[in-house]
């Protein structure tokens, strides 16, 4: 993932595309302080934890979105929308609402949960075979609502 900001990076900048620079580099110093902070763990950034926090800066951007267009800034909400949609270039394509559906099936199938209680592991099961492809917020309240919660 690394390299392919290293190359996107240059492409931009030989393109003349300011905004695509611009987001890319906040990308690239994100990441940096990322690495800063895991230093001190055994752990290094791997490539789960940079699609996390590109799932983590879109978020941000979208929430920063609703804002402005509730403000009426127009031109600030467009540069949320152009950023938004540089950074999910970088991400996996997400999975379809049912492959989502099929996905937790799977995952409660593979756990053997049979209440709320064990949703948990149903979650932890599905981050680590669908990181970066789906959003488990609203995945969540779909196994809650298969395991009678």
């Amino acid at each position: 993932m690394r390299e392919r900001f290293t190359s996107e990076l240059k492409a931009a900048m030989k393109a003349g595309d300011k905004r695509r620079v611009e987001t890319i580099r906040m990308i690239t110093a994100t990441l940096k302080d990322k690495d800063i902070e895991a230093r001190g763990q055994a752990k290094a950034v791997g490539d789960e934890d940079i699609l996390a926090l590109l799932q983590k800066m879109v978020k941000s951007r979208q929430e920063s979105l609703d804002i402005y267009d509730k403000a009426g800034r127009a031109d600030l909400a467009q540069q949320e929308r152009e950023e938004i949609e540089i950074i999910r270039g970088f991400l996996p394509q997400p999975l379809s609402p049912e492959a989502v559906d099929r996905a937790i099936a799977e995952a409660i199938a593979e756990t053997g949960a049979s209440s709320v209680k064990e949703m948990g592991r149903v979650i932890g099961v599905l981050k680590g075979k669908h990181a970066g492809r789906m959003d488990f917020t609203a995945a969540s309240a779909l196994v809650k609502a298969k395991l009678g919660g």
